[in-house]
């Protein structure tokens, strides 16, 4: 039997694009694709020109943020050309990696007001265009992201982080009978959660430790900046990419207090909360001309001056006489090593709005360097506490 030939670029286009049709309830208010019409040649590209025209020709049922974007991408096409499949990835609201691409290299230039401008917008409208502008710094994607909002899944990952905290705050608050420098108690490190390092082999305490805070002082700290920093970073890259960040914080924080400070313990959730703020901080100076938030000086002054009274509260309270002799009271080295994940993973993830993270090869750095660090101080756990002959605090 003869082989078929195999479809054209414009034909397998068509029909994913007529997949997309199926599986999407709104497809029917997008333009049509009609491969017939704009790829005649069977080449795989549509041109310019024809692009506009259809954009012009169904401008009233674009959302006119995406149609401004779109027509940004048209005019950033040197050749007059644009692929098929970007084409109908465009038309079925996707942001392929070449879009992305187009949009970096080619014409920035808005022709409209900016979002920042525009009036009349209700109360939800207004917070997601705040969000927008505390966290992008392109028009483009703040106008793109302001359109494609639909709050669905909420920001799910750090109110529920928060709630559990919060929640196990108060079960020890009652059980233990203080609420203020909870840490003080003596039974307060006999909770398993706690990181100690005389039960460092019980894996989960390298990241449970964050539901038990030193004290009120220590979780209203960090409730905030986690809230007022992290829920919009979620709304914005999802609750896999701010989750990734938060948990290697407080993983590298534990460890790094493992290394560091070997015969302290760990309580808190300030090494995820340290990951969060201190990357987007570093992605607002590296982007500085273009975060168009309000007051932008003032809020990551605020922001530096809550982490250094909470750090600060952190070196007080490590070298503070002890209210259990000979154990010392909770380490601060896991604000650094919250720090140094938002420096690197951080800023890697919050750098590029949607683009994915396998395609940076600063990713892959990053990753490799933490995977070395997570490594080495297993093995140091595993090896350093023996060879060094260290004398550790009894356990609880």
């Amino acid at each position: 039997m003869g082989e078929h030939p195999s479809p054209g670029p414009a034909v397998a286009a068509c029909a994913e694009a007529e997949r997309i049709e199926e599986l999407e309830p709104e497809a029917e208010e997008r333009p049509p694709v009609a491969p017939e019409d704009f790829d005649p040649g069977n080449t795989g590209y549509i041109s310019t020109g024809k692009f506009r025209s259809l954009l012009e020709s169904h401008s009233s049922k674009l959302d006119p943020h995406k149609r401004e974007v779109l027509l940004a991408l048209a005019d950033s096409q040197a050749d007059g050309q644009i692929g098929y499949q970007d084409f109908v990835n465009l038309m079925s609201n996707k942001r392929s990696n070449s879009f992305r691409q187009a949009i970096l290299q080619g014409n920035r230039r808005l022709c409209s007001k900016a979002l920042l401008e525009e009036k009349g917008l209700n109360l939800s409208q207004r917070l997601i265009r705040h969000v927008a502008y505390e966290t992008l710094p392109r028009e483009i994607d703040r106008k793109w992201y302001y359109d494609s909002y639909t709050c669905c899944p909420p920001p799910w990952f750090m109110i529920t982080v928060t709630l559990l905290e919060v929640a196990f705050f108060l079960y020890n608050g009652v059980s233990l009978g203080q609420f203020v420098l909870q840490v003080t108690h003596p039974r307060y490190l006999k909770n398993s959660l706690v990181y100690h390092p005389q039960l460092r082999a019980q894996a989960w305490r390298y990241l449970t430790y964050i539901f038990m805070h030193a004290g009120i002082e220590h979780l209203g700290l960090n409730v905030v900046l986690q809230l007022l920093v992290g829920v919009p970073l979620e709304m914005v890259h999802g609750a896999t990419r701010i989750g990734l960040v938060y948990v290697a914080g407080v993983v590298a924080g534990s460890l790094a207090v493992s290394v560091a400070d070997m015969t302290a313990p760990v309580v808190g959730s300030s090494g995820g909360v340290y990951a969060l703020v201190s990357a987007h901080l570093a992605n607002i100076v590296m982007n500085w001309s273009g975060m168009k938030c309000q007051f932008k000086l003032l809020r990551m002054a605020v922001a530096l001056i809550c982490m250094s009274m909470e750090f600060g509260r952190a070196v007080w309270l490590r070298f503070h006489p002890s209210a259990y002799p000979p154990c010392p009271h909770p380490s601060f080295v896991a604000h650094l090593g919250g720090v140094a994940v938002g420096i690197t993973l951080g800023v890697v993830v919050l750098r590029n709005y949607e683009q994915r993270l396998q395609d940076q090869s600063l990713w892959w750095i990053f990753v490799a360097m933490y995977t070395v660090f997570v490594l080495f101080a297993v093995f140091w756990n595993i090896f350093a506490y023996t060879l060094l002959d260290l004398k550790l605090p009894p356990p609880p």
